[in-house]
C-alpha cells in the first residue's frame, strides 16, 4: 500500500496568520516551539504509517520544525486512511495535509475539490527531482496535486538465507516455476515457506498484480487498473490459477489459509524473521526492512535477503506504491511543508533511517543504510517509465483502498478458498463495477 505533496515561503505575516484545525485520534506529541518563519503555525498531517515507520517519518517532521517553526502533529489512520478522510472532510475538519497512499483516492479528491493544487515551488521541486512519471502520477487534468514521498519497490521477496540452505536451495528462484519448486522444496524440509499477512487485503492484491503484470502484460494490467477490462477476463482467472499453486497448498503458508487470515502484515515479518520462526519467505515490498529491524534480531543482507519476483511471464514485474502529500487546506505554511517533503533534505533524512525508498532521483544511494536497501532504491528510480504503480491504489477506495470490502475482500476469500477461481473473478468484477461505476 501507499501515495503524494506540496510548496513554499511567502510573507512573515501571512505565515504568522496562518492556522490549522483537524486532529483525531492516536496523535503524537507536538515538537517544542523553535525555528523562525513558521513559529506560530500548527499543522495536522495525517498518514497510514504506525509503529517504526511513523518515528521515522516524525524525524522529517522534527526537522521542518527546526526549519520553519512549524509545529506539525501526526496523526496515524491506519490502513482506514481514505474513510477517517471522508468522515474529517464531511465534518470540516480535514487535516492541513495527507500521505494519501491510493493515486485512485488523489484523482477522485482532486475531481472533488477536496484537495488543492499545488504551487510553483513545488513544480519546480518536482522538475528537478523526479522522472516524470512520477510527476504524471501527482497530476490530475494537467494540474499538480501530489508529491510522492515515499514509494514502495513491491516486486521483492524477503527470505531467511538459513532456511534455503537448511534445505538445499543454493540460488534465489527467477521464475514462478521455480519458487513453486523451492516451496516444495522446504516444504518437504519441514518449513512452511510462505508467511502471507492476509488479515491485511492490500497484501493479498499486491501477490495478485505482480503475476498479473508478468503473465497478462503491461497493456492488459493499465486496462485492468481502469476497469476497462473486466475482471472475469480470462487473464484475470489464469493470474489467480497461478495463485493457487502456492495458496491452494495449506503446507506451504504457516498456519495454512486460515492461519493467515488471521495474521497482519508485520506478524508475517516476524514469523519469517523471528525467534522462532515459523516460515522462510515473506512477500512484500522494501518496507519490509523497518519490520526486520524493529521487530525481530535478523540482520539485513545476511539472515534477511531479498530477491525479485520471480517472473512468470517473458518479464520480470516492477510493481511499487506511494505515498502522496496533498494539501486538504490551503495556507503557506501546508504548502511549504509539502515542498519540503519534495526536498532532497527530507527525503535522505528517512533514506538514513531505513526501510524506506524515495523516488526523490536527488537522494544519493549512499545515504540508504545497506546494500539491499540501496540495490532496491536504485532498481525503482532506474526503471523509470517501464514501472506499473500499485492497481488496487490506482483504484476507486471502495474498490482497493477500504478494508474488509471490494478487491481486499474478495482476495482473503479467494485465499480462503482458491478452487473457486470462476467465484472469485465474478465477486471481484461486481466490487469493480459498482466502484467505478460502470
Amino acid at each position: 500500500m501507499r501515495n503524494h505533496l506540496k510548496w513554499t515561503a511567502v510573507g512573515a505575516a501571512f505565515l504568522l496568520a496562518a492556522t490549522a484545525c483537524g486532529g483525531g485520534d492516536k496523535k503524537d506529541d507536538a515538537q517544542p516551539s523553535g525555528g523562525t518563519a513558521l513559529k506560530g503555525v500548527t499543522l495536522d498531517i495525517y498518514a497510514v504509517w504506525t509503529g517504526q515507520e511513523q518515528a521515522n517519518f516524525k524525524k522529517v517532521l522534527d526537522a521542518f520544525h527546526t526549519k520553519t517553526g512549524a509545529t506539525v502533529r501526526y496523526t496515524s489512520t491506519g490502513d482506514n486512511l481514505a474513510t477517517v478522510l471522508g468522515s474529517k472532510i464531511a465534518g470540516g475538519q480535514a487535516p492541513d495535509v495527507a500521505m494519501i497512499p491510493q493515486q485512485g483516492v488523489l484523482v477522485e479528491y482532486a475531481k472533488k475539490g477536496w484537495v488543492k493544487p499545488l504551487g510553483p515551488e513545488v513544480a519546480t521541486a518536482m522538475g528537478q527531482n523526479y522522472s516524470k512519471i512520477w510527476q504524471d502520477l501527482g497530476s490530475v487534468d494537467g494540474k499538480l496535486y501530489g508529491v510522492y514521498f515515499k514509494a514502495a519497490n513491491k516486486s521483492t521477496v524477503w527470505y531467511r538465507s538459513q532456511a534455503f540452505t537448511d534445505a538445499g536451495i543454493t540460488a534465489p528462484p527467477a521464475t514462478w516455476p521455480d519458487l513453486v519448486k523451492a516451496a516444495g522444496t522446504l516444504a518437504d524440509s519441514g518449513t512452511p515457506p510462505f508467511a502471507v499477512g492476509g488479515a491485511d487485503g492490500w497484501t493479498l492484491t499486491d501477490w495478485f498484480e505482480n503475476v498479473y503484470l508478468s503473465q497478462a502484460g503491461a497493456d492488459n494490467y493499465d486496462k485492468l487498473s481502469k476497469h476497462e477490462m473486466k475482471w472475469t477476463d480470462p487473464t484475470v482467472k489464469t493470474a489467480l490459477k497461478t495463485l493457487a499453486e502456492i495458496w491452494a497448498k495449506p503446507s506451504y503458508i504457516a498456519g495454512g489459509p486460515a492461519g493467515a487470515l488471521q495474521t497482519d502484515f508485520p506478524k508475517s515479518v516476524t514469523n519469517t524473521f523471528g525467534s522462532p520462526p515459523k516460515a522462510a519467505m515473506v512477500y512484500e515490498g522494501d518496507f519490509v526492512a523497518v519490520n526486520i529491524g524493529k521487530d525481530t534480531k535478523a540482520k539485513v543482507g545476511t539472515d534477511a535477503k531479498v530477491f525479485p519476483f520471480p517472473k512468470v511471464g517473458a518479464q520480470p514485474p516492477v510493481v511499487g506504491g506511494g505515498d502522496a502529500a496533498a494539501v486538504l487546506k490551503d495556507s503557506p505554511g501546508a504548502q511549504q511543508l509539502v515542498a519540503f517533503l519534495a526536498s532532497k533534505e527530507a527525503a535522505t533524512i528517512e533514506a538514513k533511517a531505513g526501510g524506506f525508498t524515495s523516488p526523490n532521483k536527488s537522494v544519493d544511494v549512499s545515504s540508504y543504510p545497506d546494500d539491499t536497501q540501496r540495490t532496491i532504491a536504485k532498481a525503482l528510480v532506474d526503471v523509470g517509465d517501464g514501472f506499473r504503480f500499485d492497481m488496487s491504489d490506482l483504484a476507486p477506495a471502495a474498490f482497493g483502498g477500504t478494508k474488509g470490502a471490494g478487491e481486499w475482500k474478495a482476495l482473503q476469500d479467494f485465499l480462503r478458498n482458491p478452487s473457486d477461481v470462476d467465484g472469485a473473478a465474478a465477486k471481484l468484477e461486481a466490487e469493480a463495477a459498482k466502484a467505478f461505476k460502470n
